[in-house]
């Protein structure tokens, strides 16, 4: 039996996309591509809590931009849109669940959006929705949930001790 990831999808897939596996996996990879075709192996990276500078970016390296960016777009969205700015929100955020580079996580995407379309009304609304959305892949990938009380300070206002002062 295939070991699966929290998408449904093959613990690591075969194709050689860095935005579908991570950093490790791939880099793994590619030390046996060398390695086969006899060429000097190159030193065992040390774990890694992000990609190397220059480098492709990696499922995660990429998920965790991707958050950075939609949280700051939440933090930073009108409290009160017009009509046009609703619009072009919801657009934006269904074309990114087509066109994100990782086909598991874009078919993830695309699937909780039908059943939690994104709430573009107000700042408020929208940084809670994407909140509550982000929360449910932390659940499936096992990770701890965030305090959707502290969104704004977290990703508009800065913590409330000074740290980001």
């Amino acid at each position: 039996m295939s070991k699966h990831d929290p998408y449904g999808a093959p613990a690591k897939p075969d194709s050689n996309c860095r935005t579908c596996t991570d950093f490790k996996y791939w880099s793994k990879q590619q030390r046996q591509i060398f390695h086969k075709a006899d060429t000097p192996k190159e030193a065992k990276p040390e774990s890694r809590a992000a990609v190397p500078e220059g480098c492709p970016l990696d499922k995660v390296a990429l998920g965790r931009a991707t958050w950075g960016l939609l949280h700051t777009m939440a933090a930073f969205y009108e409290d009160n849109p017009t009509d046009n700015q609703k619009k072009d929100m919801k657009t934006f955020i269904d074309v990114l669940s087509r066109v994100y580079p990782c086909e598991y996580c874009s078919k993830d995407f695309r699937k909780d959006l039908k059943e939690h379309p994104a709430q573009v009304n107000s700042q408020y609304e929208f940084s809670q929705w994407l909140c509550k959305f982000h929360n449910r892949v932390n659940v499936k990938l096992g990770k701890s949930q965030f305090d959707c009380s502290k969104v704004n300070e977290r990703w508009r206002d800065g913590w409330l001790d000074g740290s980001c002062d």
